[in-house]
């Protein structure tokens, strides 16, 4: 399992990146992606990417998807996203505390799966 931390400028944008998450990049969303603290995700990506961030990011939004680290990292880099997206693996410190951080969040509202509609017209035909 992977956790995708997605910061984007707008609500749309996220939205349009957790699509294409499932969509273009193939990758199964496990539960519900989460709302996070802005200071947060201002430190972790600073020190996961090792520079300073955008400071132009309004909505932090974390996910964790189905598939292993490096898939993700795979499968995100053929898509062309609205949104600056990291793949925190679980290599790093703040895997663990990005995990806390995102059972303690609020659910980001908006997101509506297209995989699990599909997997159920799937199985009816």
């Amino acid at each position: 399992m992977a956790l995708i931390l997605i910061r984007a400028m707008n609500k749309k944008k996220a939205l349009n990146v957790l699509a294409d998450l499932e969509r273009h990049a193939d990758l199964t969303i496990v539960g519900k992606p989460k709302t996070v603290s802005l200071d947060k995700v201002f430190d972790v990506t600073k020190r996961v990417i090792k520079q300073k961030p955008r400071d132009d990011i309004k909505v932090p939004v974390l996910v964790k998807v189905e598939e292993s680290t490096t898939t993700s990292i795979v499968n995100i880099k053929k898509t062309h996203p609205p949104a600056h997206i990291i793949v925190v693996s679980e290599e790093y410190p703040e895997y663990e505390e990005l995990v806390k951080e995102y059972d303690k969040a609020k659910v980001f509202d908006g997101y509506y799966s297209s995989k699990k509609n599909s997997k159920k017209n799937k199985k009816k035909k």
